[in-house]
């Protein structure tokens, strides 16, 4: 006998749809969180007040990175293992709540994961054994493998997770040009002349490793964003060792090849760009198209926000040997450096990263005062709270 197929009790495609419109009726709404003040004013978005945040805000000034430094004496074991990372880039978040919690790495970490292997040693720092200056020598570079930077991944997730939207987690990573003068040097220098020689007698093998490093260095900055971290802040920190013609040829369009990528995969993200010694280079640097440019200390904030206009934000741009300073005169800078940059678009900050032996009390300081300024809208001005501390 043939038994009749089982009769399954199936609901009709009308009952279907109308089971999810009464799961959909009575889901609450999502409400997306509120962006971090900073990501706010990188974006040159209305804030009711400018956020602060110290480069190299994590470190040696601190008693409690020493302390700890003394029980992992490798710098590389402490930027590149999951739970020290994390510990420290939270050690000034903990202590003086700054609205930037920048991950504690360096701008080399990346380097082993694309074939450029390095150590740092206590005098001479970052040492790399075989330095890039030929054809020869770019054989060795491979696609970075961003596995062998999960650490990185792993404490970026975890600082989003500590700190909420309450501040913005910061990534970082080195610009292309500033990356290669490690890679041709072979470490630190002063002068910079076998990378300047080599512009000029084996260019294509300089466009080669520049190249190779922009593409590395965009994928690490979305693999960064992907894994928590609100604002990207790109260093080229030797880019001010070039004339600015030679940057316009030997940074600029590496910088905006990583704009350009990253928009591409993260287009809300904002990015910071950051050079030492910029004054020469202001014009330059707006037109990398980047949504900050981060002032030093030697560019009066009134002048170059006169030259940059109003279309972009600004950070900066406090001398950290004010820090140095009695306590009333570092006020008087920190709000002379926001009223200068206007009420809009500025994030405060150095003009380049804490000074080792600067007085934890006066970053605290620096913190404080930054909190009680208000934008006073009417008169496009920041002014002071009654009660600041001095």
């Amino acid at each position: 006998m043939i038994k009749k197929p089982m009769q399954l009790n199936t609901p009709s495609r009308n009952s279907i749809t109308v089971s999810m419109m009464r799961i959909t009726k009575e889901m609450p709404p999502i409400i997306r969180k509120p962006d971090p003040l900073l990501v706010k004013a990188a974006r040159g978005e209305p804030v009711s007040r400018p956020p602060a945040w110290m480069m190299r805000q994590a470190g040696r000034y601190m008693a409690i990175y020493r302390k700890l430094a003394e029980k992992y004496p490798s710098f590389r074991e402490r930027s590149e293992t999951t739970d020290l990372i994390v510990e420290i880039s939270l050690q000034p978040w903990e202590a003086f709540r700054p609205d930037g919690v920048i991950i504690f790495s360096d701008i080399l970490t990346p380097l082993p994961a694309f074939g450029v292997p390095f150590d740092i040693e206590d005098i001479r720092g970052p040492v790399i054994q075989s330095p890039i200056t030929s054809e020869e020598g770019l054989k060795s570079l491979h696609p970075i493998d961003l596995e062998k930077l999960s650490f990185v991944r792993e404490s970026l997730q975890i600082l989003r997770n500590e700190v909420g939207n309450h501040a913005a987690v910061l990534g970082f990573v080195g610009a292309p040009w500033t990356i290669a003068t490690y890679i041709v040097e072979g470490g630190t220098t002063r002068t910079y002349t076998s990378i300047k020689k080599m512009c000029h007698t084996a260019p294509h093998v300089l466009r080669a490793l520049l190249s190779h490093l922009t593409q590395a260095i965009s994928e690490y900055i979305v693999f960064q964003v992907e894994s928590g971290a609100h604002c990207i802040q790109i260093f080229d920190s030797w880019g001010g060792q070039l004339t600015p013609e030679m940057w316009e040829k030997w940074s600029k369009p590496y910088i905006e090849e990583i704009v350009r990528l990253t928009r591409s995969k993260c287009p809300e993200i904002p990015l910071v760009l950051y050079i030492n010694g910029n004054g020469g280079l202001l014009e330059r640097m707006k037109g990398t198209g980047v949504d900050v440019i981060g002032l030093d200390w030697t560019v009066d904030m009134a002048d170059g926000r006169k030259r940059l206009g109003s279309g972009i934000s600004v950070q900066g741009n406090v001398d950290p040997a004010c820090l140095f300073s009695p306590l009333p005169a570092l006020t008087e800078e920190i709000q002379r450096v926001v009223r200068c940059a206007g009420p809009q678009g500025h994030i405060l900050n150095l003009g380049h990263g804490v000074l080792v032996g600067t007085p934890e009390e006066a970053v605290k300081h620096f913190f404080d005062v930054a909190r009680t300024l208000k934008y006073d809208t009417p008169q496009n001005q920041a002014v002071e709270e009654p009660n600041l501390v001095a």
